[in-house]
């Protein structure tokens, strides 16, 4: 499954910015795989953490490999030696098992995050160990699929920006500035200035 959005969401924003507009006609639609799974979504993305896509990808197919299906009962059965010897982090492999007890005992009510806000979804995922708020704020975006999430704290998105509007450096302010632009629909816009990137190493890579 991709990132569901159309013209509705593209012409909003292609109305509200002449610069990104233009991205967003160069790029075309942008194909973005989403999990809808909420406790393989948070394993996915706490594992993925500070290692490569490729690595991650190797990682998470040897995982489903081992368990069968990412859920709270196989990884909490996993043996701890055995989900390290996959290529996890032993912290990483500590913080799944602990979000897998904590789905298990009821401490964390994985389902009631479907029906909060935004604010309150992030605060809630960030009350896990080794979530932190981009981490939230992927799952929102990748999982949940919520309309208006553009992430400060995402490094690829900030060079995306740069790039599109030839700024030094994305301040919190001009940061503000944009997200304001483009919401309601911010998690759309946040695709573009990846697809740019995407594009401009493309390009280079045919030199």
């Amino acid at each position: 499954m991709y990132f569901s959005y159309g013209e509705k969401e593209t012409e909003y924003l292609k109305s509200r910015d002449k610069k990104l507009a233009a991205v967003i006609d160069t790029v075309g639609h942008v194909y973005r795989e989403t999990d809808h799974d909420l406790f393989s979504s948070v394993a996915h993305q706490i594992v993925g953490q500070q290692i490569s896509t490729k690595a991650l990808n190797t990682i998470w197919g040897r995982m489903q490999e081992a368990l069968g299906e990412v859920n709270a009962e196989t990884i909490s059965s996993a043996d701890r030696d055995s989900l390290q010897s996959i290529g996890i982090s032993y912290r990483k492999v500590d913080y799944i098992k602990d979000f897998a007890e904590k789905v298990l005992d009821g401490s964390f009510d994985l389902e009631s995050i479907w029906e909060m806000s935004d604010a309150e979804a992030i605060a809630q995922l960030t009350s896990l160990r080794g979530v932190g708020v981009w981490t939230a704020e992927m799952i929102l975006l990748f999982c949940m699929e919520r309309p208006d999430i553009l992430s400060f704290n995402d490094l690829a998105i900030r060079r995306g920006l740069r790039m599109v509007y030839h700024h030094r450096e994305i301040t919190r302010e001009f940061f503000g500035k944009y997200r304001r632009r483009y919401s309601p629909y911010g998690s759309v816009a946040s695709l573009y200035p990846l697809g740019c990137i995407r594009r401009s190493y493309s390009r280079n890579e045919g030199l």
